[in-house]
């Protein structure tokens, strides 16, 4: 298995934005072979940023990354744009084999 995550920065006071954003949107997932689950995690607001991670299972690395290559993610990503102040910096992915 493969869990894959994006950080975002956010600003003060436009949590609830970000997360309309993410639940408005078609992410198009279930229709991609390979993927197991999505979750948005939010961790505790700090005085400049709240940190959201995006997190998501597939079976396997190479599932990932050919959903990274398909018609499903750039039907994901093609109206993805958020309302100006709200991202605090592009999101910083990180992947990881899932060990145990």
């Amino acid at each position: 298995m493969y869990i894959a995550m994006n950080r975002f920065r956010i600003a003060p006071g436009r949590e609830e934005d970000f997360l309309e954003v993410w639940r408005n949107r078609d992410s198009h997932l279930n229709e991609v072979p390979g993927f197991k689950q999505f979750k948005m995690l939010q961790g505790e607001s700090q005085e400049d940023h709240t940190v959201f991670i995006s997190h998501s299972v597939w079976e396997s690395e190479e599932a990932f990354r050919d959903w990274t290559k398909s018609d499903a993610f750039r039907k994901a990503h093609a109206n993805a744009k958020a309302p100006e102040g709200i991202y605090l910096g592009p999101p910083k992915f990180e992947g990881y084999d899932v060990v145990l």
